[in-house]
């Protein structure tokens, strides 16, 4: 199938299926079901691709779609989780009260802008299974760091959900683990997993172009809607003791915490 023609038909599906969540959030009340659709629509919109690139080798589509699946799965379903048993995320509490008599029109577009985003971060698995080579360095280098980035956002969420599970934590930061030594390393790992998709197109016609996918990604992470929604929320709701921690603890990458420096 041509890609063009499969790109067109991905983003009419991602547009449709947010237009229905904004109605159901409407009920709900709840905006972040639109994090839940925007991780399985790339899994989705994955294997259409794959499906539908007959010339690509057939491993390294299987490989695609697995390694597609199973990160959406995860990231879905743990979002999934948290929307069934946890307030609204403080992000879209806090847009809603700046956007007032206007939150659910830009909701709307908010919605479709993640349809686009869902097609943007699945090209790279577009590209990657074009590639008609068997799999070679590069590819096993990919699903290397795949599951390097899965582990750690595994272990990253899992300290947290820890940490919370504890009532004595109540307004308290988490500095468990991982998070000793970043702010964020569930983005952190959330990063370092769309390395994996530049590997596995390696050997695909214009497969270099798929480094834009983390640099893409990195961007959003930095300064769209990753750190700066989540650190205003977090200070917000913690405090001076999420102020020291922005003092000692790099915002992303893993890195050992600065002694806070005592005065006298």
């Amino acid at each position: 199938m041509n890609p063009w023609l499969m790109m067109g038909c991905g983003w009419i599906f991602m547009a449709l299926v947010m237009a229905l969540l904004w109605l159901l959030q409407r009920k709900t009340g709840d905006a972040g079901i639109v994090d839940v659709a925007w991780g399985m629509g790339v899994g989705f919109l994955t294997l259409f691709f794959v499906w539908g690139s007959h010339e690509g080798d057939l491993i390294r589509r299987i490989v695609l779609a697995v390694l597609a699946m199973v990160w959406a799965l995860r990231l879905s379903g743990y979002v999934l989780w948290r929307v069934l048993t946890m307030p609204e995320d403080g992000r879209y509490q806090t847009l809603k009260e700046n956007w007032g008599i206007a939150a659910q029109s830009k909701l709307f577009w908010f919605y479709q802008f993640q349809a686009i985003g869902s097609l943007l971060f699945a090209l790279p698995m577009l590209i990657a299974a074009q590639g008609t080579s068997p799999l070679g360095v590069f590819d096993f280098l990919g699903i290397t760091v795949w599951l390097i980035a899965i582990v750690g956002e595994l272990v990253a969420d899992w300290q947290l959900a820890h940490f919370r599970a504890n009532s004595d934590n109540k307004g308290q930061v988490c500095r468990e683990g991982l998070w000793n030594y970043s702010r964020h390393p569930n983005y952190f790992f959330e990063w370092l997993h769309w390395w994996s998709y530049v590997g596995l197109a390696m050997a695909a016609p214009w497969g270099w172009l798929t480094i834009l996918g983390p640099l893409l990604m990195l961007h959003f992470i930095l300064n769209v809607t990753g750190i700066p929604p989540t650190e205003a929320q977090a200070l917000k709701s913690r405090g001076d003791a999420y102020r020291d921690y922005q003092q000692t603890t790099n915002a992303f990458f893993l890195w050992p915490p600065e002694k806070k420096q005592v005065t006298t």
